[in-house]
């Protein structure tokens, strides 16, 4: 559907606007600021806040908008109806137990990974990201993972579309190696990335499958970058992952019955 359709509510996806506007840094917002983030009238904008003032998904002193702890039951109501999410998070806690690294699962969004679960270790350099950060896919082990899990037209036109921004001496920037990457992922089972998003990070991930063999998420470990090889960290990670992964799935397809 496209936005000039008739079944297209501009007044829904205006409100989602100034609600992803009101939670960008610094976190509270005038109206001029918030009209401009969303594109729309100073007029437009204030008829939405008040809306959702009145809702309470937002709060007011006069001057700043803000948004209200309401706000984030948005976010979880997709949480919770992953039917596998509450399982992940026990499964990753005790991932991050056994193994003393970092773990976290992760869903594609178009180009993007975004965090369902993080549950960083203490000696993780990257502790400001959580549930609901986005990180380009192809840069990181779970988004590689996830895009390997693509149909194959899917990919193609994801390949295509790509912006393959240098961030580090060690990022990809190749289409066609990329889509050599994926294709090895899709082989090996698994993806493993280093430092090419973050110098001081890599990380090792695996498919979460549901039931029919469909690849829904992933789940990884991430480390300090020189620490350990690819493997290393396949000798010491793929199992406990793998198997993370299969009690997860064991649980989805338990839940099912």
């Amino acid at each position: 559907m496209s936005k000039d359709s008739d079944g297209f509510v501009r007044a829904i996806a205006r409100g989602f606007s100034i609600i992803e506007a009101l939670g960008r840094p610094p976190g509270r917002h005038t109206l001029s600021e918030v009209a401009q983030s969303g594109n729309l009238s100073r007029a437009t904008a204030r008829r939405i806040l008040a809306t959702l003032v009145v809702l309470k998904y937002c709060a007011s002193d006069g001057r700043y908008f803000s948004l209200r702890p309401r706000a984030l039951g948005l976010g979880m109501s997709y949480l919770n109806a992953l039917p596998y999410w509450a399982h992940a998070q026990r499964a990753l806690e005790n991932l991050r137990n056994e193994l003393g690294e970092s773990c976290a699962m992760a869903v594609l969004d178009e180009d993007e990974i975004v965090y369902a679960l993080r549950l960083p270790a203490r000696r993780i350099l990257s502790a400001n990201l959580g549930v609901g950060s986005r990180l380009p896919a192809h840069l990181v082990s779970l988004g590689r993972v996830l895009l390997a899990g693509l149909s194959v037209e899917q990919r193609a036109g994801y390949l295509q579309n790509v912006d393959l921004k240098v961030l580090t001496p060690r990022t990809v920037t190749g289409r066609r190696q990329l889509g050599e990457l994926l294709a090895r992922v899709e082989n090996d089972g698994y993806g493993w990335v280093d430092g090419e998003l973050d110098p001081a990070i890599c990380g090792i991930a695996v498919p979460l499958r549901d039931p029919t063999g469909t690849v829904v998420a992933a789940l990884s470990v991430n480390m300090i970058s020189g620490t350990i090889t690819e493997a290393g960290a396949k000798k010491k990670f793929l199992i406990p992952l793998k198997r993370a992964a299969q009690e997860i799935r064991g649980q989805m397809m338990t839940a099912m019955v």
